[in-house]
């Protein structure tokens, strides 16, 4: 790659993000950049605050943060129905949630914007909401609903319904409310990095993109390296591969305007421009 320094980028440490750094192992590109792994809370802030160049972040944080950072093309997390790791675990249907508590994990504020958006205006259920960490037993003890993300909603999604309780999958509530993807997180460059290093974020850009394809290829394959050291096997965790999207097309980009547009009508987040986001382009 070019330019003086590697780039800073930030790698979220969940199993829906595998698939976008396989390739980089595999092809060695991973040696070009200076890899950051942690929760995606905490490297989207890093992004905002100039600890890193590129990397993931959540799409709400995206929207808070748009004159800084131009998103990377065709690059995000998201599903086109069923996402499986962004799940609302309750102990009555959603539909009956009216007065109760709502626990809320902290590792993505695209999830927990998207859960209470739903239950408002899907669902259309009052709730009280509190924060704690994204752990479904304790946070049971204190609600009666929990939003979890990542790879704890993975597992609670198997664990839940044996103890009873109601797994809703955001992801298809979002898709059946709007009838379109969701987009929870996109991949997005610092506008000062890109002005300053244009060679050095395309051939990032460039990288990401190979390594998801080549990690589609693969899937099985990916899948039993993981399954090596994840409470998964192979095939549940190809199967939950394939449900997660990469791409962010046109189709996906309505998904995304949308999410703003109605997360911007109750002042959660600012709502994109008529001309849409922003990307880098050298």
């Amino acid at each position: 790659m070019n330019g003086a320094r590697r780039p800073r980028v930030g790698h979220i440490q969940f199993l829906n993000c595998l698939p976008l750094y396989w390739g980089l192992m595999r092809s060695g590109e991973l040696l070009n950049v200076d890899l950051h792994k942690d929760a995606p809370d905490r490297l989207g802030a890093g992004l905002v605050a100039g600890e890193l160049d590129i990397g993931p972040i959540s799409l709400v944080e995206y929207l808070h943060h748009t004159e800084e950072l131009l998103l990377l093309p065709d690059l995000a997390v998201g599903s086109d129905g069923p996402v499986r790791s962004v799940n609302l675990i309750s102990t009555r249907p959603p539909a009956e949630l009216g007065g109760a508590r709502v626990a809320l994990g902290s590792t993505s504020r695209t999830g927990v914007l998207l859960a209470q958006l739903l239950l408002a205006d899907y669902y259309q259920v009052e709730t009280d909401y509190l924060r704690c960490p994204p752990d479904l037993t304790e946070m049971l003890l204190e609600a009666d609903a929990a939003v979890l993300i990542g790879d704890v909603a993975l597992r609670a999604q198997y664990e839940a319904p044996p103890r009873g309780l109601v797994v809703t999958d955001l992801g298809q509530a979002w898709r059946e409310w709007s009838g379109l993807p969701m987009v929870f997180a996109v991949w997005a460059v610092r506008r000062d990095f890109a002005a300053a290093h244009p060679g050095v974020v395309k051939d990032v850009h460039e990288a990401f993109l190979r390594s998801r394809e080549l990690c589609l290829a693969e899937l099985d394959q990916v899948a039993e390296v993981a399954a090596r050291w994840e409470p998964f096997d192979a095939v549940t965790l190809a199967d939950y591969f394939r449900r997660l999207d990469f791409s962010l097309g046109e189709r996906q980009v309505a998904g995304l305007r949308e999410f703003a547009r109605r997360a911007g009508a109750v002042g959660a987040a600012p709502t994109l421009p008529a001309a849409g986001p922003e990307w880098f382009g050298p």
